[in-house]
């Protein structure tokens, strides 16, 4: 959920600086690289809290993901050998 937030977050910034830059004049295709600009410098500026929830986030998701994979270690051993398996068929049949 905190990358959601995160995101969400951005995409505000993004669209207010869209939206400020077009009421200070700024026409064309200037308008949407600008604003990618000014929103990216002022979202690292001001959302650290939510950036670094978001990091947390991630990262305990990757390390539940690894301990799943280590409850099934039979199962990763199966995929490695049946990928083995189509690479040697596939460079055979080249």
């Amino acid at each position: 959920m905190p990358l959601l937030i995160y995101t969400l977050l951005r995409l505000a910034v993004f669209g207010a600086a869209l939206g400020l830059l077009y009421v200070a004049g700024l026409r064309g295709w200037l308008l949407p690289i600008v604003a990618v600009v000014v929103a990216l410098a002022v979202s690292y500026l001001t959302l650290s809290k939510p950036r670094d929830a978001a990091t947390r986030w991630m990262a305990g998701r990757s390390e539940r993901r690894a301990a799943e994979r280590a409850v099934f270690p039979k199962v990763d051993a199966d995929a490695a050998h049946e990928d083995a398996q189509l690479d040697e068929k596939f460079r055979t049949d080249r």
